[in-house]
Parts: structure tokens; C-alpha cells; sequence
């Protein structure tokens, strides 16, 4: 019941957005009491925290099995940006914005936890794209990760729709690797680009 409840959660609180979803809405979503809610999560805090939990590890596992198929490094980014479009398809709030906004003791948590994954999947594709003669072999790797990660994770904080989040993270997606490309990269990236998909 525990995992049921915090499935829906996640569910509403995603669509919805983490302030404007209740206890009670939750309880009638799932047909069962609030006390039942209160049983396994003593406030709605806890909640969000397990919530958040679950969405870390439904990203990380899509982002390593896309990083498992044979696509080459530029490919690779333009997967996982379709792998988060679909996620986040179904809200108008930015769920980012609003743990920021409602929430920054949690927010603080969930990028603090982020900051070592998402720079380990940064590093190894800049580092797959080298080989692949499709980045600049002379990058500082690090450097690169660093202005990656502050662009993205900037704009999960200050976008506060879900469709102004998507448009602004395919920019940052654009920018980060023609600062990287090689000639054979940027056909690569104008080749992702005509992606219907992503528009």
C-alpha cells in the first residue's frame, strides 16, 4: 500500500504540482481514508521527500538504459531530453519550480542528491563524444560539465512551466554541444534537431 500510495502521489503531484495537491486529494484519488495516508507518512513533507525519491530512480534507470543502446554522444542527449519531455508531459507546473518555490529544504536535498549523478552521465557522454570525433578532443572536461549542469539545473529552479522549462532546457541542450562540437558533430546536432519530437 505504502508504494501505491506514493505512485499516485508522484502522479498527481507531477501533473498538479507539489502545493496545490492535498492529503485529502490523494485519499480520494485512491478511494481509501487520509488515515490510511497517515499510517506510513506522518506529514505531507515526508511524502514529497519519497515521491521525489521515486523520480530520481525512474530517471536515473531510463538515462542509464538509453546510455546502454549503441547511439553515439550527441544522439545519446537527444534521447534523454525525449525521455524527460515524456515524463513531465503531463503538467503545467514545472515540478522543479514549485519544490523550489514551496519547498526548498527538499528541493536542496534532491539537488544535492542529483549533482553526482547527473555529473558522472555528463562526464561520460563529453568523454564517448571525444571518441566518437564527434566533441573537441582538447575539452576541459570538467569545465564543461560544471557549465552544463549550472545551465540545466538554473533553469529547473526559475521556470515555473513545464513548457517554458522544455523549450529552455533544448536551448541549453543546443548550446552546450555546439561549444563541443567538431564539424561532424554539428551535422550530428542539425540532424537531431529536425526531430519533430522535441518541438
Amino acid at each position: 500500500m505504502k508504494d501505491k500510495i506514493i505512485s499516485k502521489a508522484t502522479e498527481l503531484f507531477l501533473k498538479l504540482g507539489f502545493k496545490s495537491v492535498t492529503m485529502d486529494d490523494i485519499a480520494t484519488e485512491m478511494c481509501i481514508s487520509k488515515k490510511t495516508i497517515y499510517k506510513f507518512f506522518c506529514n505531507k513533507e515526508i511524502l514529497i521527500e519519497e515521491s521525489t525519491e521515486m523520480v530520481h530512480k525512474a530517471i536515473h534507470e531510463s538515462m542509464d538504459t538509453i546510455a546502454a543502446k549503441n547511439h553515439n554522444a550527441i544522439e545519446e542527449n537527444f534521447e534523454i531530453k525525449k525521455m524527460f519531455k515524456e515524463m513531465f508531459k503531463s503538467g503545467e507546473n514545472s515540478p522543479a519550480y514549485q519544490l523550489r518555490k514551496h519547498y526548498p529544504e527538499i528541493y536542496n536535498k534532491v539537488i544535492s542528491r542529483e549533482l553526482n549523478e547527473c555529473n558522472s552521465a555528463f562526464k561520460n557522454n563529453i568523454e564517448k563524444g571525444i571518441r566518437e570525433g564527434l566533441y573537441r578532443k582538447n575539452l576541459d572536461i570538467d569545465i564543461y560539465v560544471g557549465f552544463y549542469y549550472t545551465l540545466i539545473f538554473s533553469i529547473h529552479g526559475t521556470a515555473s512551466t513545464e513548457r517554458e522549462s522544455q523549450k529552455l532546457e533544448l536551448e541549453a541542450l543546443e548550446y552546450h554541444i555546439r561549444a563541443m562540437a567538431t564539424p561532424n558533430g554539428i551535422i550530428e546536432l542539425e540532424k537531431q534537431l529536425q526531430n519533430p519530437i522535441l518541438s
